[in-house]
């Protein structure tokens, strides 16, 4: 399909998830604004090779997703919002007892209440403009859970939540609401963590690929930035008009269990 003429804003995109979404989004004609804390040369420069590689319009603003108003300013600064991408987010691994008190504002901060800020002031837009879709980056962990995650958890778990509300309330409108729900992806982040994991298990790289950064994915198989890009490019389509206040598992099985 063709999202020529629209406007996607993408949240923590300049690598990773959001960046591959923000790709998929560009290739299929929209122009994108990507987005993260830092304001370096190389995040403008980003944005204008996705611009020339696609022909489209792509812009960097800087916003820290940690705090409300640069939420907000964010999605008035980029001018238009067709395209919601929420993806922004955090991690920090400890039990509760022991989980620091600043970790789990910051994570409950970046990984929901940024949702709710940029939603806030994008829906206006979206029904200024007569079509909307809103997709938020959530994760299986938005549906299960594991133990030692637990600000993460809660707030995966508060972004689906928020994202049936949104559907609820644009329901009679062009606009929809719907959150993917991602298992392990095959970022630069995680990519960088297979061989020290290689090393403490004594593993080849499919060995431990498999049994132990897999071991809850059935499929035994990463997903990919480019599938998660696709997934929002078809949730942006005219087949899921009426795909709202859901969730896309895209986990290799993971949920299945």
């Amino acid at each position: 399909m063709s999202l020529k003429g629209k406007t996607a804003i993408i949240t923590g995109s300049n690598s990773g998830i959001g960046l591959g979404v923000a790709r998929e989004l560009a290739r299929a004609g929209a122009d994108v604004v990507l987005n993260s804390f830092t304001d370096r040369d190389e995040d403008h420069a980003l944005a204008a090779e996705i611009g020339a590689e696609f022909g489209v319009t792509a812009r960097y603003i800087k916003a820290d997703m940690s705090k409300a108003a640069e939420c907000r300013a964010l999605v008035e600064q980029a001018g238009s919002c067709d395209i919601l991408v929420n993806n922004a987010g955090i991690q920090h691994v400890a039990p509760i007892d022991e989980f620091p008190t600043e970790k789990w504002d910051a994570i409950i901060a970046i990984n929901m209440s940024s949702a709710f800020h940029t939603t806030a002031v994008a829906l206006p837009m979206m029904r200024k403009a007569g079509w909307g879709r809103v997709v938020n980056i959530a994760s299986a962990h938005g549906l299960t859970a594991s133990p030692f995650k637990s600000a993460y958890v809660a707030a995966k778990h508060g972004v689906v939540g928020l994202t049936k509300v949104t559907a609820l309330e644009t329901a009679e409108e062009p606009i929809t609401c719907n959150a993917i729900c991602p298992g392990y992806v095959l970022t630069p982040l995680v990519e960088a963590q297979i061989p020290d994991t290689m090393e403490k298990y004594n593993m080849g790289r499919e060995e431990v690929i498999k049994k132990v950064m897999l071991e809850r994915q059935p499929s035994r198989e990463f997903a990919t930035v480019e599938q998660l890009g696709g997934t929002t490019v078809f949730l942006c389509s005219e087949a899921a008009t009426q795909i709202t206040g859901t969730t896309i598992s895209v986990d290799g099985g993971w949920t299945a269990l």
